[in-house]
């Protein structure tokens, strides 16, 4: 059960309701965003930045979301463990490359830009203090300093807000195995939802 009251999008704020599209998003879509409602100005402002970092992207889809769930296994967060966005499956992700998120340092089926865009993104979740100046000079073989800086804010984004969603505990909407389990679980373990 979620440990924070959920707000069905009709409680929202207007304009909330309106950035988000929450009255066309399934309950699972809306996700986060069903408590943060409570502070209305908040997840106007968490909207906006979520927004500009999916609009602004120049990274791959793909590699975006293999980092998310790379950091979602770190974090724990079942909700963002179950979910595939059809953004990254359209750009190839496959259920075979989730299960390279195992190990991906031994990944055939990663390439070295991934490698280096998740180990970057597990850096952050685990210990974050160890970057250093050999990292990000190995991002820059792979990445503009544009794109050093836009995969930052989204490790960060994940990193932060994936820790919140599991400490709220959303699982109501997943798949049995993301509900029943109390043990550590993992993305390439278990069942996954498609997502817009």
């Amino acid at each position: 059960m979620t440990r924070i009251r959920k707000l069905e999008p009709e409680q929202w704020d207007p304009e909330l309701r309106e950035m988000t599209r929450a009255d066309t998003a399934t309950p699972l879509e809306q996700g986060l965003m069903r408590m943060v409602a409570h502070c209305p100005e908040l997840g106007k402002g968490l909207a906006r930045f979520g927004g500009a970092l999916k609009m602004s992207r120049t990274l791959p889809e793909r590699l975006v979301e293999l980092v998310r769930l790379r950091v979602a296994f770190h974090n724990q967060c079942r909700s963002c463990m179950a979910i595939r966005y059809t953004d990254a499956l359209a750009d190839g992700l496959t259920e075979d490359l989730v299960c390279s998120l195992e190990n991906p340092p031994e990944a055939q089926d990663l390439t070295e830009p991934e490698k280096a865009a998740i180990a970057y993104g597990e850096m952050m979740a685990t210990n974050h203090l160890a970057i250093d100046d050999a990292v990000y000079d190995g991002l820059r073989e792979h990445f503009s300093e544009a794109q050093v800086v836009e995969l930052g804010m989204t490790v960060a984004f994940f990193v932060g807000f994936g820790r919140l969603a599991a400490t709220w505990h959303m699982v109501e909407e997943l798949p049995k195995s993301y509900q029943e389990s109390h043990e550590p679980i993992a993305p390439w373990e278990a069942e996954s939802i498609v997502v817009r």
